[in-house]
């Protein structure tokens, strides 16, 4: 499962691509945090919503990007049969891919922590809210788990890495903000709107937000990771 792992960090980072989604996804939350209007400076408050909020949009155009050539390229170039002659099951084939298209993402996420320390440093009262803001995180890296979940699970069914990208994009933004959209429509009235909710990512993802860590949030996240992992282990198996 390991050497799988390794393998897929080291087929990201053995082109200038990895690092370059890498720095683009800080770049933009950067600058729409310091740079761009409504910026932190605009709103004279040390917090970091502005990132949490943003965060989610720009890593489902990231994370589909890692993890669209997981399985498409080994099917493409006829190397996921090698990979059945190894002594590895399906299951820690699906993992060792799985941590490390995750791994790549948690690279990308590990230097935003200086945002926190350049607000706190920024701040002439009290500073940044450390419990709400370690929730968040907690709620982007779960967030970022489902995320990489689908794109493998997408990778799986196809050959072809740009189809993986868009269906794995499409996807995302359904279980992220379809939900929630859904609910906001006036025809479900105030009985099944909240239940709608419930169903998304954004709903638990913002629950995580505000600092407290629910179980039911842990255990939804949970649940929609070995889903899209199961259903890779199924379509690989047919295969």
């Amino acid at each position: 499962m390991w050497a799988i792992c390794k393998k897929e960090l080291r087929q990201f980072f053995s082109s200038l691509t990895g690092y370059i989604a890498i720095i683009v996804f800080l770049l933009v939350n950067g600058l729409m945090l310091f740079v761009f209007q409504d910026n932190i400076f605009d709103f004279g408050y040390a917090t970091l919503d502005r990132f949490f909020q943003l965060a989610p949009w720009v890593l489902l155009l990231l994370i589909p990007a890692i993890t669209m050539r997981s399985f498409a390229d080994e099917f493409k170039g006829g190397t996921y049969e090698i990979l059945q002659t190894r002594p590895l099951t399906h299951w820690q084939i699906i993992t060792g891919k799985y941590l490390g298209s995750l791994i790549v993402v948690l690279i990308a996420l590990i230097p935003t922590i200086v945002y926190i320390f350049a607000i706190q440093n920024l701040s002439s009262t009290e500073g940044i809210d450390l419990g709400a803001t370690l929730g968040s995180y907690i709620g982007l890296f779960f967030l970022a788990s489902v995320f990489t979940a689908v794109g493998i699970c997408t990778s799986s069914f196809t050959s072809n890495a740009v189809v993986a990208f868009i269906t794995s994009l499409i996807g995302c933004v359904l279980l992220y903000y379809g939900f929630s959209a859904i609910s906001k429509m006036p025809a479900w009235g105030n009985e099944f709107d909240y239940y709608f909710g419930m169903m998304g990512i954004d709903f638990h993802y913002q629950s995580i937000s505000r600092g407290l860590i629910d179980s039911r949030d842990v255990i939804y996240f949970l649940s929609l990771i070995f889903l899209f992992l199961f259903i890779t282990y199924r379509n690989l198996m047919k295969k």
